[in-house]
Formats: C-alpha cells, structure tokens, sequence
C-alpha cells in the first residue's frame, strides 16, 4: 500500500511538470499570468538592492548623508540605487518606473538590460525615457512574436494604423502622418505580403482612397479590389495611372495655394501649407499608393520600354518628394531595391522615411533597407529564421530600431473586410478610368429548376 502511495504521487509530480511544460508551451500568456509572474515579482523584491549594486547601478551617498547617518546609528554607509516605484504587472510581463539616483542616465540603465533579463528570469528588458530623472522598465515574460497576439487597447486615428506587435509587447502603429512613405522588403514567403494585407484592410475601414500597382498580374492586390479606386496589373497600366496621380497632386497644390491667397486680416489657423490645414468640407481625401514588387517598374528589354521606365521613375521620384503635403503617400514593396535596378532608383529609396525589412536573401538587400539609417539593425535582420514568417525589423530615419511580426489574416477574410468597406471608398473623378472591374457575384439557386425524375429503364 507505501508503494502504491508513492508511485501515485511520483505520478502526480510528473504529471504536474508535465502539465506546466505543455502549458507554457501553448499558452505562454496563460503560464506567465499563473507561474512566471508571481516568480519574477518574488525575485525582483528579493534581489532589487544586490542587483543593482552587481548591475553597477549605485553612486557613493551625498556626504551630509553619509556624516548624519555615520553619526546617529553608527553603521556602514550603503551605495545609493535608482528608487524603484510601484510595479504593474501586464499580461506579458510587467511594468516598473525607476527615479535614477544623481549622476546617473538612463544609458546607464539600458547598458544593464541584459544583466537584469537575467537577475530577475525575464524573457527581455527595455529602458524608456519617461522624463528627466526617471525611466520606465519594462519587463517581458515570454516571447511575444512566437505567437502574436495584438493588445486588446490600440490608440489609433486617421492614417493610424495598428499592423503589428513589437518584441516589447507594444504594438507597431502605422502613421502616414509622421512617415509618409515606406519601403518594404521580403524575399519570398517572408510575410512581406501579410504585412501589406494587414495594412491594407486597416486603412479600408478609413475614407482613405487606395490605389494599387501590382505588376504579378493582380493576384496579390486584385481580391481587394472592390476597396481600391485604382488599380495596374502591369508596367504599361502604371504608365498611364503615375501621371493621373501626378495630376492629382498638382490639382491639390493649386487648392492649398488658393486657400493661401486669403485676404489680409484672416486668422493664421486658415492659412495652410497641406491639405490637413483646409476645412473638413474643401479638404480632398487622402491617397495610399501601394506599389507590389516595385522592380518590376525598373527591369526594361528595350529602348522603348527604357523610356517608359524613366517617365515612371520620375513621376514616382515627384510623388515622393511633394505628395506629402497634398496627402499621397507611397507603400513600396519589393525583394530587392538598390541602385542595380538603374537610374532612380537610390533617389527614390531616399525619399522613404519607413524601412520594413524582412528575411532576405542576401545581406546586401538588408543593407539596402537599414544600412544608410540604422548599420546595427543589418545584422538583425540578416538573422530572421525562415520558420518565423512575419518577423521583420523596422527602422527610421532617427536610427532607432526593432523587430516586429505581423498578426496572421487569411486572404478570404481580408477579401471580405474590403468588400465590406466599398462603400467607404472616397470618389476621385481623376482615378475612374483606372478602377478595377469586379465581376457579378454567382447567384446561388434556391433550388432545382425543375423536380427530378426517376429514371427507368
């Protein structure tokens, strides 16, 4: 009967472990809320003091401190560390404010974020600036890009949109408004064309026209169609679609300069530089170009399509530079773009403020997207595992930089948010022309045409 009491509980043991392992495995965020934060809670308390001190994260005391404690208790005089605030768990970790003791910086926190990942048993560490004096740690518990689920609270707006999470549990928010043009890499089955489904669906449910060049025949922006106002299958269709965009633009440019030729003696709030500065009732909706496989564009086989290659370059190159201000903004999406697809291509690349870079092939593509603003995110992005599709690094042209994945969206339901949202569609007498053709949908029959007869011999 002792041996049988054993042996049920040895099960019981093993049945437990196994029963977390699997837990953890599957559902990481139901484990840390059960297991790993009440752990990491308990090691952060326990071990704040000795590991900041390890961490080198404490100055000598100011000298009337040390005199008046030296003087009324007698007992040695202890470093002073950063002052932790409350801690606010998450449901991917937790979240602590620290008020740096003087003479520090909060480089001096970030420089031990790996060291504290590992004092406390965290997945990650990141350091944020909250104000002068204080930073905001924030603690991971899990790996949140392994299986991506979005925040439930997303602070979104016009031309703000929420396409995919950051390793730091924070989601990556899309603003034209602050970058206007982006450059998307990926090599094949990277999620390159996730990334563009995401974002795209998340614009449909704006009054945003969208306008696509696809030169694969239409198959990855076509199922979207009855959302797009405009839409080129291949280079000939964008040879003619560019200049009515730049027409667009040129129109646009001549309403803000009308809107700034007020008389005298008009408040300054009237007087505007960009269409977000005209009333709601004269301001034209804003335009996002998705470009699909931008080399397309570039790659001629003779010199008449040379020519053609030029003329579009050059009316891209002018969307780039001036669209901003008249609210055309550029998604430009590719395998590869560097100066070997021919002359402007380098000057277009410079004028995309966002860079997405997605498991590549070679290293010199990662260079292409992040090496002129963010050398150290090259290496990052050269180490994205085929088995994690998504999983890209994005930086700016402030050098700052992080890797993101992409939440999954299956085609059929990104089809049917964009026929949801046709009516949403803002109309552009200038895009007509160019608007895809959708096809009737099949009527399905409710039921036989005629009543079956048996058959007989």
């Amino acid at each position: 009967m002792t041996d049988l009491v054993t042996w049920a509980e040895l099960g019981g043991s093993l049945a437990a472990i196994g029963g977390a392992a699997y837990v953890r495995h599957v559902y990481p965020a139901a484990y840390w809320s059960m297991v790993g934060l009440p752990l990491a809670v308990a090691r952060l308390l326990a071990s704040y003091s000795s590991t900041m001190d390890a961490c080198g994260l404490t100055v000598e005391p100011p000298r009337w401190r040390a005199l008046a404690v030296r003087a009324t208790t007698r007992r040695e005089v202890r470093p002073v560390h950063p002052r932790r605030g409350v801690i606010r768990p998450t449901t991917t970790g937790l979240r602590m404010r620290l008020r740096l003791a003087p003479g520090q910086e909060p480089a001096d926190v970030a420089a031990s974020a790996e060291r504290l990942r590992h004092a406390w048993g965290v997945h990650a560490v990141y350091v944020r600036d909250v104000k002068p004096g204080v930073v905001e740690l924030r603690l991971v518990g899990f790996d949140v890009l392994r299986k991506v689920r979005m925040p439930r609270r997303l602070d979104g707006g016009p031309l703000q949109i929420p396409v995919a999470l950051r390793e730091d549990a924070t989601a990556f928010v899309r603003d034209y408004r602050t970058v206007p043009h982006e450059l998307v890499l990926g090599a094949t089955l990277s999620g390159k064309s996730m990334y563009l489904r995401n974002l795209l669906t998340g614009l449909a449910a704006q009054p945003v026209v969208l306008v696509g060049i696809d030169c694969k025949r239409g198959v990855e922006l076509a199922p979207f169609a009855p959302r797009l106002s405009a839409l080129a299958t291949d280079p000939d269709q964008a040879a003619e679609l560019l200049p009515a965009l730049v027409k667009e633009m040129e129109d646009r440019y001549d309403l803000i300069k009308a809107r700034q030729g007020i008389a005298p003696g008009t408040p300054e709030e009237l007087i505007t530089s960009d269409i977000w500065g005209l009333p709601e009732g004269e301001r034209p909706s804003p335009i996002a170009l998705f470009i699909d496989e931008v080399a397309e564009l570039f790659l001629v086989a003779t010199r008449k399509e040379e020519e053609r290659r030029d003329e579009m370059v050059t009316q891209l190159i002018r969307l780039a530079q001036l669209g901003r201000a008249a609210g055309i903004y550029l998604e430009v999406c590719g395998q590869r773009f560097g100066a070997e697809l021919g002359k402007g291509a380098t000057m277009l690349r410079a004028q995309l403020t966002g860079r997405v870079c997605h498991r590549v092939n070679d290293e010199a593509s990662a260079k292409m997207a992040l090496g002129d603003i963010a050398p150290e995110a090259v290496l990052a992005a050269c180490a994205i595992a085929p088995e994690l599709p998504g999983l890209a690094v994005v930086g700016d042209t402030s050098g700052g930089w992080s890797r993101i994945r992409t939440s999954y969206l299956s085609l059929a339901d990104a089809a049917a948010i964009c026929r949801a949202t046709a009516d949403l569609a803002p109309d552009v007498p200038a895009l007509d022309p160019f608007r895809p053709y959708l096809a009737p949908m099949p009527v399905e029959a409710s039921g036989p045409a005629a009543a079956p007869r048996p058959v007989t011999e």
